[in-house]
């Protein structure tokens, strides 16, 4: 079998890094890149050798594979006419907007006998991925992902631009179904939520509580996990782990002060680090030429959506607290 002929529609900030790692993969053409911005194409089509196009649709049946990175409100659209093609797609997140939509390009996908895989790029860190041979049975949960404004068009709010990636990773961390869900959020920079705080209850009990905010003039990426012998540390920036296990405490008094001793054992875990979204691709071809297995189920890719559509549905209905059992379990 020759090199796989891969594109990409949509050379924005996203689609430069698809576009950049299909380049270096030594077993794939990259034929081309589509942008309705024609300079766009151009530039990013020249840097790489490749043909630039502002049609997506010359792309259909030039290739065996193609990463979409374009605006939310038209993933529908293209995805349908790709997987209605037989092409293979790596749609970044959020799929759609749309629960319907969202199922009915995954049934398009298994009626042509192609792949469909959603962009959660952070699913491919090799911390995330060390995190589920540590996290066993957590009680609490706590993620931020926070950082500045960056004045691209959105046509999402925080909850599907950011949020999703700690929902995704959340849920498949807890085996649980969502019990309920509360939200607060406010708008910054934009018409849509650009903070948003959300708390999370699962049938086993285990609780999250998940920040976003685009509105933070320092970039923060953590997700800590409490379980009954750890206190487990996770900084996506740096691909850090680190483990706190027996902990104690005890204050000491004396006539001048009260102080505090805390000490625990703390392990810190060695991380392979590689490029996720270069392991995101790969795993999209090996499901596609060799039949690999799915990181994620598709009922598992729909319920991540749900979640997030319902904590947006929430943000939307009110400004104020409100507490929703899931609907669709």
């Amino acid at each position: 079998m020759g090199n796989i002929r891969a594109g990409v529609v949509g050379v924005g900030q996203m689609g430069r890094y698809h576009v950049g790692v299909y380049a270096e993969l030594f077993d794939v053409d990259l034929v081309g890149v589509a942008d309705i911005h024609a300079g766009r194409a151009r530039e990013i089509a020249q840097k790489y050798n490749t043909k630039a196009y502002t049609d997506y649709r010359a792309l259909l049946d030039q290739v065996d594979v193609v990463s979409i990175a374009v605006p939310t409100s038209l993933h529908y659209p293209i995805a349908k006419d790709f997987l209605t093609a037989g092409v293979h797609v790596l749609l970044e997140k959020p799929i759609t907007h749309s629960m319907e939509e969202a199922r009915d390009l995954f049934r398009l996908a298994q009626e042509h006998g192609v792949v469909l895989h959603i962009g959660h790029v952070e699913r491919f860190n090799g911390a995330v991925q060390e995190l589920k041979n540590i996290v066993k049975d957590p009680i609490f949960i706590e993620s931020h992902r926070l950082g500045p404004f960056v004045p691209r068009i959105q046509d999402d709010g925080v909850v599907l631009d950011l949020m999703i990636h700690d929902i995704d990773i959340i849920l498949n961390l807890v085996d649980a179904r969502v019990k309920t869900i509360h939200a607060l959020g406010a708008s910054v920079f934009s018409h849509l939520e650009d903070l948003a705080n959300v708390q999370i209850l699962f049938d086993n009990g285990c609780i999250a509580s998940i920040t976003a905010s685009r509105a933070t003039q320092e970039k923060i990426r953590t997700l800590a996990i409490t379980q009954r012998d750890a206190y487990i540390l996770l900084n996506y920036t740096d691909q850090d782990i680190r483990i706190h296990r027996q902990a104690s405490s005890e204050h000491v008094l004396s006539r001048e002060q009260l102080r505090y001793k805390q000490e625990s054992f703390i392990e810190r875990i060695f991380v392979h680090k590689d490029n996720p979204l270069k392991l995101e691709i790969k795993h999209l071809i090996n499901c596609a030429t060799n039949g690999g297995e799915r990181v994620v189920s598709v009922d598992d890719e729909l319920y991540s959506l749900q979640v997030a559509l319902d904590i947006v549905e929430i943000l939307r209905q009110s400004g104020v607290v409100r507490q929703m059992s899931l609907v669709g379990k």
